[in-house]
């Protein structure tokens, strides 16, 4: 008898370990891992090289209990429009704009924009509109790291004209510190599938060519970019509350 008593008794615990702790009661030191989705719109000279992009990404950070947040986050930034493509290989394709391969066909090439940013993230909630103590109105600054380049994709490798260091001669690939601000909200959910954050962000990058010669102009590169971002994103979290401690008592 005792023994299934004692079964039982574990049985109990273990559901009581597995529920939740409510997150509307009260303030509450939060770590959290989050993946997020945004639509950018470039602008500066970003947007003169590039087309809108999407960015995928994703973070972990720790909220204390008077709503300050601090982590990281890595993000992959991605589009399939690059502005100007006649100009980027224009010093070897030939009267009819097409680069000839080895055997002397077309070669075929497109060009895509592969981009990412690492930073350090500092943020604020401020609990309004009726909303738990551990969510309301969220705002960040992120201060990192940004690169950017033009991707030549050329299927089989066909052409010798862009064959292993050549490619970086047309690439324009350019890197720098960046700073990012976010406004929106986030909510967390007492359920840990019921936590996101969403709002608009703005991206500041200085960037500068890290490729010491551009074959497509036959230039030395020098100078600083100036690359803007303006995107709308989203954030789903996996918040790691921690558990209520529950005691048994056994005779």
């Amino acid at each position: 008898m005792r023994f299934i008593t004692f079964l039982i008794a574990l049985f109990l615990l273990h559901c009581s370990v597995q529920a939740q702790v409510n997150v509307r009661d009260s303030a509450m030191n939060i770590p959290m891992f989050y993946a997020t989705y945004a639509y950018q719109v470039s602008k500066g000279d970003a947007g003169k090289r590039f087309g809108n992009n999407q960015s995928i990404g994703g973070g972990f950070q720790y909220k204390i209990k008077k709503n300050w947040l601090f982590g990281a986050e890595f993000n992959y930034m991605f589009g399939g429009r690059i502005k100007n493509q006649e100009s980027i290989l224009s010093s070897i394709v030939n009267s009819d704009g097409a680069l000839i391969t080895s055997s002397g066909e077309y070669a075929q090439v497109n060009f895509t924009e592969a981009a990412y940013n690492f930073s350090v993230k500092f943020g604020k909630i401020f609990p309004v509109f009726g909303s738990n103590p551990n969510s309301g109105i969220y705002i960040s600054l992120q201060p990192g790291f940004l690169q950017h380049k033009i991707k030549i994709n050329n299927p089989n490798n066909t052409a010798p004209q862009l064959a292993g260091d050549y490619k970086y001669g047309y690439d324009e690939m350019a890197s720098g510190f960046c700073a990012t601000e976010f406004l929106g909200y986030m909510y967390m959910g007492n359920h840990r599938l019921l936590s996101f954050y969403a709002g608009i962000e703005c991206t500041q990058a200085f960037t500068v060519n890290r490729r010491a010669y551009n074959f497509n102009t036959m230039t030395h590169n020098s100078g600083q970019n100036h690359d803007y971002y303006y995107s709308f994103r989203f954030g789903w979290i996996v918040p790691l509350y921690k558990r209520t401690p529950v005691g048994y008592y056994f005779k």
